[in-house]
């Protein structure tokens, strides 16, 4: 490998030839070889959003000039086409601010942008950083990453699970089947009411997660390194999220408090907390579609649910549920990252919080898992679930939870007496109300139609 050397305040050190990025982070590489997690794309992509508003800011304040703030512009469109991810190498398990990344992505700029110059027209700190801290970019990137990810991936994948979800409850009316409480047999319930209820939940879910947004639209942007903003021009804060916004398409303001921005991560653990609830209903749900399509004979079977590979490896013709699992275990990540981020959170000492590469990497790890997973849920699982109605039926008339039909008109402690008895002889609710000689025939009769029960 053919080197270059490259300099910053501690002196030279030996860079990649062919890549774009300098001193600063050769240095993060050389002094974190931890694990394979690195930064994510997510975070370097809001990165270049961030860097191309803030050289369009300091151009308007008269602090940049116009060909500098053109040539940063042109390489962060360069980042977002994803033409230089290989020149973003870091890894999370570097310095708890983000500086090596905010280092990383100045570099990188820097480079790229004196070769479309053809010429030594940019300096890392000096320009692509003016009126920036570490400290104030990266909570920002983080902000601008984890909204832009919800907002474009996460709610449309969503989304079209709650449609897929309605679509089979409207496919599935009029089907009656047993309802189930504590994994025992209960009063009947419409297949549609069943799903009915997975709709609404993930319904709550959307509109919990698309109304905490609001909390992280707010950026640190200004702050520069403690809140007081040092080196920063009067209203530079309000004019670059002004920016941020036009080049995203997304609204953002200014926090009002740059020293809560900079110090607390409460926004983020806000939001992945309804990341996380969202990942109990799906749990949820999933667990439910594995349970009632269990069998094909020693099960409920009161599902089918599409058969997408071969289920063992000695078992010939066995079929899983493996989206249901896939799903099952996406949810466990999520929720086990919600620990993470919620610790990382608390990590606010003093005026700045060193705990946001690995917050960031866990709430974007779970915004992706479950854009994917979802998606993945529906096409290969939910749009292809069908009702057996010959199982639901037999199911249904041989509970005995169907006995509550007739509890009004014998009370409740007679109603059991029959339960009872029929379960003990195994014979119909209907046999063991006439040889207790509770009810007659016509009565019975008359009162229990259990697909009237829903």
């Amino acid at each position: 490998m053919e080197y270059r050397i490259e300099h910053d305040s501690m002196g030279n050190i030996e860079v990649e030839a062919d890549k774009y990025f300098g001193a600063q982070t050769a240095r993060s590489l050389s002094n974190f070889k931890i694990g394979t997690e690195k930064i994510p794309l997510e975070v370097i992509r809001a990165f270049a959003y961030l860097k191309a508003a803030c050289a369009a800011t300091n151009n308007e304040l008269g602090k940049l000039s116009k060909e500098k703030a053109d040539i940063i512009n042109a390489v962060c469109k360069e980042i977002l086409d994803g033409k230089l991810d290989e020149h973003f190498p870091l890894s999370v398990w570097q310095t708890g601010s983000g500086t090596q990344s905010n280092m990383n992505v100045n570099e990188v700029i820097t480079n790229r942008g004196n070769e479309l110059a053809g010429k030594r027209l940019l300096h890392p700190n000096d320009d692509v950083n003016m009126s920036q801290s570490s400290n104030d970019t990266f909570p920002a990137a983080m902000h601008i990453a984890a909204l832009i990810e919800i907002h474009d991936k996460l709610l449309p994948s969503l989304h079209e699970l709650i449609l897929a979800f309605k679509k089979l409850e409207e496919e599935n009316a009029g089907i009656v089947k047993s309802g189930r409480t504590h994994l025992q047999d209960a009063t009947p319930i419409a297949f549609s009411q069943e799903i009915s209820g997975w709709r609404a939940s993930l319904e709550n879910d959307y509109n919990q997660i698309n109304a905490s947004l609001e909390f992280i639209k707010k950026l640190a942007l200004g702050a520069t390194a403690v809140g007081t903003g040092l080196n920063c021009p009067k209203g530079f804060d309000i004019s670059v999220a002004k920016n941020i916004s036009k080049l995203t398409g997304k609204e953002f303001i200014t926090d009002g408090n740059k020293f809560h921005a900079l110090t607390s991560k409460s926004e983020l653990s806000f939001v992945h907390g309804s990341l996380s609830s969202l990942a109990t209903d799906l749990m949820k749900i999933a667990n439910d579609i594995r349970w009632l399509s269990s069998g094909p004979r020693c099960g409920l079977g009161e599902i089918f649910i599409p058969e997408n590979e071969p289920g063992s490896s000695i078992m010939p013709g066995k079929v899983n549920p493996t989206q249901c699992e896939s799903m099952t275990m996406v949810c466990v990540q999520v929720m086990a990252n919600n620990i993470a981020v919620n610790m990382a959170s608390s990590q606010g000492n003093f005026e700045l919080n060193v705990f946001m590469p690995v917050l960031i990497h866990n709430f974007l790890q779970s915004v992706r898992l479950l854009s994917d997973g979802m998606e993945s849920f529906r096409v290969h699982c939910v749009c292809g679930i069908k009702a057996n109605r010959q199982k639901m039926h037999e199911n249904l008339h041989n509970s005995l939870m169907l006995v509550t039909a007739i509890s009004p008109y014998i009370g409740y402690e007679s109603a059991a007496k029959v339960a009872k008895l029929a379960h003990k002889e195994n014979i119909s609710l209907k046999e063991a109300a006439l040889k207790l000689d509770l009810m007659t025939e016509e009565e019975f009769d008359k009162v229990f139609k259990p697909e009237e029960m829903v």
